[in-house]
């Protein structure tokens, strides 16, 4: 009988953000001999460089721009400011606080062995770090993906932000064109304004946010216009950047004509390249520059090698990358293997008011051919509206032609909770009517919902 061949680990994981965190811990968790490496920060992007310091920079910009609109209700609040050094360095104590950037000792306290170092595969069992070899049985590859610069001319020549770079910088710049106005965007062009920066937000789509529903892109391009200053472009295509003095010049295309605009700094807000830069080919893993290719249960095209997260350059989310996440853990450990359901995965947008929805869009339901019902109820409609004084805002609920609900989106403060209703609606097939049955609190936001499920129910 032939002998098993033994291996330095059970599984190695390579990458410690969202996509190989929870499989790291949950495969040790089990007693398997389990390796975690980075080439980066411990920890990944969202802790260190993306959700955890953008959300605490804004939470701390809206309190400041509610506070200097206080004078409708009555409070002295004009004189306001503000000292961007305190501002960074409360950022800093939230990312230290969330426990999850630079974690390397986290992983050792759960019996991991934590590797810095890029990793490179050998052969389908075998990875170099740092002139290191170890094998493993399984590998999981969560490599992530990062900024990369658009083909624009000019681009590469300049030292351009990214939305890592813009969150370390001493001061908002005076100006700053921003380039993609999806999700990301959208909420660094808010966090800047507020802080007194003129903001230029070019987006090729004919709205931002193009990936949300039609009504979410117009309302928020009025408010960042209204509130904000922040000059919208719309369907337009950037064409080049130059240095001019202490600046850039940047030329773009809208409308058929070409204009130009100075400003301070260009920031790139679009476009994703998968890491997968890492010998697959001696793995025979395939990928392509798009990402890495998995089936349904993650497994790439060598099937003791997994891939989560942003390297399978899917449009994703840090909760879909920890569900990925999960989910090899489990197909690394059980026999029986099961596929990621991302059908109730909420899309979020951390603006004031925030943007967040589930399920499918009225776009997705007409490229597909689906009866459906819309139903969009305003938030001045509801008494919150008059108490807090914001009434700019909406919920839209998608149902097919028997009630289930589809989808839905809200644009109202605290999105990001109150989406999580509808997500559950979602997920278990509840109908409009389950929902505008459902008794809401009176003076919630939530209400709102209550009211739109009624409208469909109708």
């Amino acid at each position: 009988m032939a002998k098993k061949p033994s291996f330095d680990y059970d599984l190695i994981v390579i990458g410690s953000g969202a996509g190989g965190s929870a499989a790291a811990t949950i495969a040790a968790r089990e007693g398997k001999k389990v390796a975690i490496v980075e080439a980066d920060t411990f920890g990944g992007e969202s802790p260190n460089w993306s959700d955890v310091p953008t959300k605490a920079l804004l939470h701390a910009a809206q309190l400041y721009d509610e506070a200097r609109h206080g004078a409708r209700f009555g409070l002295r609040s004009n004189t306001l400011g503000y000292n961007y050094p305190s501002l960074r360095a409360w950022k800093d104590l939230s990312v230290r606080r969330t426990g999850a950037a630079g974690n390397k000792k986290f992983y050792e306290s759960q019996g991991i062995t934590a590797i810095y170092g890029r990793a490179h595969f050998l052969t389908p069992h075998e990875i170099t770090i740092n002139r290191r070899h170890l094998s493993a049985a399984h590998f999981l590859i969560a490599t992530g993906s990062q900024w990369v610069a658009p083909d624009i001319q000019g681009l590469v020549d300049i030292t351009y932000l990214t939305p890592r770079t813009i969150l370390e910088t001493i001061r908002p710049p005076k100006s700053l064109y921003i380039i993609g106005a999806g999700t990301t965007g959208v909420e660094i062009a808010q966090l800047m304004a507020i802080f007194g920066t003129k903001v230029y937000l070019a987006e090729i789509a004919a709205r931002i946010l193009p990936k949300e529903e039609e009504e979410v892109g117009e309302l928020m391009e009025r408010l960042l216009r209204e509130g904000k200053g922040v000059t919208s472009l719309t369907q337009t295509r950037t064409l080049s950047v130059v240095k001019e003095g202490l600046g850039y010049r940047v030329t773009f295309l809208r409308g058929g004509a070409e204009k130009s605009v100075k400003v301070d700094d260009v920031l790139i807000a679009t476009g994703r390249q998968p890491m997968v830069d890492l010998g697959l080919e001696n793995a025979a893993v395939t990928y392509t520059p798009v990402g890495v290719e998995v089936n349904e249960h993650l497994q790439t095209s060598a099937k003791h090698i997994y891939a989560a997260g942003d390297v399978l350059g899917r449009p994703g989310s840090t909760h879909s990358a920890l569900l990925e996440s999960r989910v090899t853990a489990h197909n690394v450990l059980m026999k029986n293997k099961i596929t990621p359901d991302y059908t109730a995965s909420p899309r979020l947008t951390f603006t004031f008011p925030g943007v967040a929805s589930v399920g499918l869009t009225e776009d997705d339901c007409l490229k597909r051919d689906l009866r459906i019902n819309t139903a969009i109820a305003p938030l001045n409609i509801i008494a919150r509206s008059n108490t807090s004084d914001f009434r700019d805002g909406f919920v839209k609920l998608i149902s097919d032609k028997k009630g289930v609900l589809l989808g839905g989106t809200v644009v109202v403060p605290h999105a990001a909770e109150i989406i999580q209703e509808i997500a559950l609606a979602v997920k278990y097939h509840m109908t409009a009517a389950d929902l505008a049955a459902t008794p809401h609190a009176f003076l919630s936001w939530s209400e709102a919902v209550r009211v739109a499920a009624s409208k469909l129910v109708k």
